[in-house]
């Protein structure tokens, strides 16, 4: 069977612009698989979904926590981050495990929900839990409740992450499209996405 022509007759030949235009198209349609995962600067905007923070936190993730001289350790695992449609906070499920309280930590016994606002730290480029309230507790394997030591061991790791570690830590190339002394001026959670308003 011959082959068919790659300019059919009585068509014009496209010029080099309109072909380097279709190559520049095709590009980007090979690229819309992995389009939920690309981090870019709009403008003096910075516009991230919850993939972006998801993918952070899973490899950051799971970890354990040690307090009162290491006799009591939390195990943080799976977490799920999700941004309620409508909502100016986003939420952050955790399955959770405890050594020292008669459980190995490598099991979870439960989940706990945390909703928050963000906040941008100059020290770590990071985005982090700002005014973060625990939702919801579940503890099916110690009766649906936690006793008094494993909450204030959750309430403690709370304040202690939300002060120390990103649930996202912005990539260096985003600051080095910035104009010198531009910088962040405020985080945004607006219709599903985290908005990062840059300086003019």
């Amino acid at each position: 069977m011959p082959a068919l022509p790659l300019f059919p007759r009585g068509l014009p030949r496209p010029t080099l612009p309109a072909l380097l235009a279709m190559a520049c198209a095709a590009m980007l349609l090979a690229g819309c698989a992995t389009l939920s995962t690309v981090v870019g600067l709009l403008g003096n905007q910075l516009v991230l979904g919850a993939p972006q923070l998801q993918g952070y936190l899973d490899r950051r993730f799971p970890r354990d926590y040690e307090k009162a001289g290491g006799l009591v350790t939390l195990t943080l695992l799976n977490p799920r981050l999700s941004i309620p449609p409508g909502d100016n906070r986003l939420r952050l499920d955790f399955d959770m495990g405890f050594r020292g309280l008669g459980h190995d930590s490598s099991a979870p016994v439960g989940h706990f929900a945390v909703a928050s606002g963000l906040r941008f730290d100059a020290g770590t480029r990071g985005l982090h839990l700002a005014g973060p309230t625990i939702e919801a507790i579940d503890i099916p394997k110690l009766g649906g409740a936690l006793n008094d030591t494993g909450r204030d061991l959750v309430n403690r790791w709370l304040q202690d992450y939300s002060r120390d570690e990103p649930v996202y830590r912005i990539d260096d190339s985003v600051f080095a499209q910035l104009r010198p002394g531009q910088g962040v001026e405020s985080t945004v959670i607006d219709n599903g996405q985290v908005v990062v308003n840059f300086s003019e």
